[in-house]
């Protein structure tokens, strides 16, 4: 008998249809497949907020959702508005939106961070032509994947340990933010101090379009290059000009192979303007860059290069300045995450699926890292679901088949660490 019970357990982890008979007697799992229509309905209603990062009003009304459903399931909830210690780049908005912090104490001694974002890369009025619908295993919506769904789930996980009665912890926060996509300008500083006073910080971006979390996210930035020269008539008198648009091919021609690909560093120049009529020799020209770094030292490596770059002038008489915006730093992994999320993947089978793990940033940067520049404690991006099509409007979708366990991972994962089971050093 017990020979055919493993048979079937065996069947059922190969199958990948159901979970393992073992799970049948997980409490926590069970409570999480119960969660699935209640998720769905926060999804809804978040997803018909149109909240873009500039979107104001979209912004505070769902920031008042989010902060109404942390108070419902017991959360103290601070809404907290940017302050003096923005960090303003080129396109950072006037108004920023603001970020819903909930506490929840508990009787333990650990603390748990979990990280989402509300804002989406959208313009008011677009929701009129994707509403969210479901079709099959996917739901679709303008920011579903990026970061309603992870808004969604970080608020049902905390809403089923609180269900059940698992406080073990000793403060589990949330912290769900509204400039995300436009590199935290009002947030960024929130984030590390939160950061660095948990013991570990679980980020709810999406998963991807598979099965995996992840223990890097790139760091980028702008790179932003004016030149000014001197006008005159490109006819009658060129040479008692001073070409600003020469003087930027010249720099960023010697700029153009700065990218070092071994180690994910990148500089790709993107956007160029020079003059406004055809007959004037221009006086100002500008172009900017994209940047990527994987490690947090290689913003200053890239930067002292372009400067060295830049002392090199072509036409004399011409002025050129560099401004390199560091919009977001990159997740570097550590032995703390990697030991963490090891442990994650030995979990993860009670849901009948395999979770895979990568190093692999991708290109993309995320709020983790901002939680991650003053901690050794271990910080994991992706715990949201699978999805695709992020910042693409109608393909935008998420794989409804994980989110229970998807839910379930993030739940676990803090009881294991309040109990002391998942490792944090």
């Amino acid at each position: 008998m017990r020979t055919l019970l493993w048979l079937a357990v065996a069947v059922c982890l190969v199958a990948g249809d159901a979970p393992p008979l073992r799970a049948q007697a997980d409490e926590l799992w069970t409570r999480t497949r119960q969660e699935r229509g209640p998720y769905l309905d926060t999804l809804r209603e978040l997803v018909a907020i149109e909240s873009g990062s500039r979107d104001v009003e979209g912004l505070e009304r769902a920031a008042t959702l989010v902060a109404n459903r942390l108070r419902a399931i017991g959360g103290q909830v601070e809404v907290v508005g940017a302050g003096a210690d923005v960090y303003k780049m080129e396109d950072t908005p006037a108004q920023i939106g603001k970020s819903v912090v909930g506490t929840f104490r508990g009787t333990g001694t650990k603390r748990i961070l979990l990280l989402a974002h509300m804002d989406t890369v959208y313009q008011r009025g677009m929701a009129a032509s994707q509403p969210y619908r479901v079709e099959g295993d996917r739901a679709y919506g303008l920011g579903i994947a990026d970061d309603k769904s992870g808004v969604a789930l970080a608020l049902h996980a905390v809403g089923i340990l609180q269900a059940l009665g698992n406080k073990q912890y000793g403060t589990l926060t949330v912290l769900i933010n509204g400039d995300e996509e436009i590199s935290s300008p009002g947030s960024r500083n929130l984030i590390t101090k939160l950061g660095s006073e948990h013991d570990v910080v679980f980020s709810c971006e999406g998963a991807g379009n598979d099965d995996r979390i992840r223990l890097t996210t790139s760091g980028n930035g702008s790179v932003l290059l004016r030149v000014r020269g001197r006008a005159s008539h490109a006819g009658a008198a060129p040479d008692e000009g001073r070409n600003a648009l020469y003087e930027l091919a010249h720099h960023i021609l010697q700029m153009r192979d700065l990218s070092e690909p071994s180690i994910g560093m990148s500089l790709n120049w993107t956007i160029a303007n020079a003059g406004g009529t055809r007959n004037i020799i221009p006086a100002s020209a500008s172009a900017t860059g994209d940047a990527r770094v994987t490690r947090v030292r290689d913003w200053d490596t890239l930067e002292a290069k372009l400067r060295e770059r830049l002392a090199k002038t072509l036409i004399p008489e011409t002025q050129a300045s560099l401004t390199v915006e560091r919009r977001r730093p990159p997740l570097e992994a550590t032995a703390a995450s990697r030991a963490l999320a090891t442990y994650a993947t030995t979990i993860y089978g009670v849901t009948g699926r395999r979770l895979g793990v990568t190093e692999a940033s991708g290109g993309g940067g995320t709020d983790a890292a901002f939680a991650a520049l003053k901690t050794k404690a271990p910080v994991i991006e992706g715990f949201g679901p699978i999805g695709f099509g992020a910042h693409s409007d109608e393909r935008e979708f998420i794989d409804l088949r994980s989110v229970e366990p998807r839910l379930y991972l993030l739940a676990r994962l803090v009881i294991d660490v309040a109990t002391g089971k998942a490792p944090v050093n």
